[in-house]
């Protein structure tokens, strides 16, 4: 090699590095401006928040009960005193959950693979998919909530409609974005061979994406058992009018005790979805 072509070589390699760093020093001064907006808008203060903390232990100490050795059943006793009226809410916020996640996965489904580039029938379906996915997941549940509860009146129906649109909305961009990342080999064979789009969809597509998309729902139904016990807050049935009767009495000890369950439920339903998503894909979990 010349020295000319090294020497060029060099200064190619020189310049690609010095517009690398022009690059970065841009993004970083991006990142920079819009943090520092973020926190004039949001107000955030160290000072604030260095004065606040202590108010915050405050309250979690006025939540938890006073046990004793010596009555320690009797103190638990007192404490989860609503235990069984509690747990007959949580099982309906349980089942509103598992009923939207079940609806919203289904319109997920429908709408995924037209909002896939790869698989879109045409500009306009992907279009419309696209944009109908968006206002599901844009609006907030509790929008929906209230919406509905004006609609069909104080209960479950409410929540499971809320929850299951937004879930539509959350998890159709989750599975479309699973399908644009597919293999298209596969599609490309059957579509040679004279396969129709949905026989594509059943022999192509889903193989690949089954594992993600079972991820994703598991994932989905465990968000929403969050969910439908904070939009019970507006009457759509759960455990949540009942946290919300707490908070807004100052029931301090039934707040923590509600938290104790849901924080448990949670755990629960997370361990249970794991152990069925390795079964699934056919791995196994942790001993």
């Amino acid at each position: 090699m010349s020295l000319a072509a090294v020497a060029s070589f060099e200064a190619r390699y020189q310049e690609l590095r010095a517009r690398s760093l022009r690059t970065s020093v841009a993004y970083a001064g991006l990142f920079g401006l819009a943090l520092l907006a973020s926190a004039w808008v949001g107000e955030f203060n160290l000072v604030k928040v260095a004065q606040g903390l202590p108010r915050i232990h405050e309250y979690i100490l006025k939540t938890l009960p006073v046990l004793t050795w010596s009555n320690l059943w009797g103190d638990l006793a007192e404490w989860f005193y609503g235990l069984p009226k509690w747990l007959m809410l949580l099982w309906e916020t349980v089942l509103i959950a598992y009923t939207a996640t079940l609806l919203g996965t289904l319109g997920a489904l429908a709408l995924c693979f037209h909002a896939s580039q790869n698989l879109a029938r045409g500009r306009a379906s992907y279009w419309i998919a696209r944009r109908s996915l968006e206002v599901a997941r844009t609006i907030p549940d509790l929008v929906y909530a209230l919406v509905f509860v004006f609609a069909f009146g104080i209960g479950p129906l409410a929540g499971i409609l809320a929850i299951a649109i937004h879930s539509m909305g959350g998890n159709g961009k989750l599975f479309a974005e699973a399908v644009e990342n597919i293999d298209m080999k596969p599609v490309d064979g059957l579509r040679a061979a004279g396969a129709n789009w949905v026989q594509m969809i059943r022999y192509a597509v889903l193989p690949q994406v089954l594992p993600n998309f079972t991820s994703f729902t598991l994932w989905r139904f465990e968000i929403n058992v969050r969910t439908a016990s904070i939009i019970g807050f507006v009457g759509a049935g759960g455990i949540g009018q009942e946290f919300y009767t707490a908070i807004r009495m100052l029931y301090y000890e039934d707040i923590s005790a509600l938290i104790l369950i849901l924080v448990t439920t949670v755990v629960i339903i997370d361990i249970a979805c794991e152990k069925l998503r390795h079964k699934l894909i056919g791995k196994e979990g942790l001993a």
